[in-house]
């Protein structure tokens, strides 16, 4: 599987521009990425959905146990959740209607993948949903910091 097919610039844009986004494994825990992720989307203007069953409130938000609980439409499922949890996620995002299904870094299950564009998804893997509308929409976008290329590596100058 090559992870630069479900990277591309044209999806991430488009799926940028949806607006309910359900975070599956969003964590109470302020000190988790997925909290992050969530207080972000929340603070720029998603209609941001926890789903965690241990939960009832996240960021002033209810709480779903399942994407299937949620009453009303869902845009993005954003995964938060061990890979081998994926197909059965993939398989309640298509059931709702979802539109995306986006696995945050290092959540990469090929059946997933499998099953939501079977059904027509869009499909982002191994990406940060919050990196990526900081570098297409937010202030690393305003700085010109949209260039795809994502590395901790100095340019070569050359004297």
């Amino acid at each position: 599987m090559n992870l630069r097919d479900y990277q591309q610039p044209a999806v991430i844009q488009k799926v940028l521009n949806y607006r309910s986004v359900a975070v599956v494994g969003l964590s109470s825990n302020h000190l988790r990425p997925s909290n992050f992720v969530g207080y972000y989307l929340k603070r720029h203007g998603y209609q941001m959905i926890p789903v965690n069953p241990r939960e009832e409130s996240i960021l002033d938000c209810p709480s779903y146990p399942t994407l299937k609980d949620i009453p009303h439409q869902v845009d993005i499922v954003d995964v938060f959740r061990d890979p081998a949890a994926v197909p059965e996620i993939a398989t309640e995002a298509v059931a709702i209607g979802a539109k995306c299904l986006w696995l945050q870094f290092g959540v990469i299950s090929e059946e997933g993948v499998r099953i939501a564009q079977d059904a027509g998804l869009d499909v982002v893997m191994d990406r940060c949903l919050k990196i990526e509308h900081a570098r297409y929409i937010g202030r690393m976008h305003w700085l010109g910091f949209n260039t795809t290329n994502i590395s901790a590596r100095r340019a070569k100058t050359f004297v």
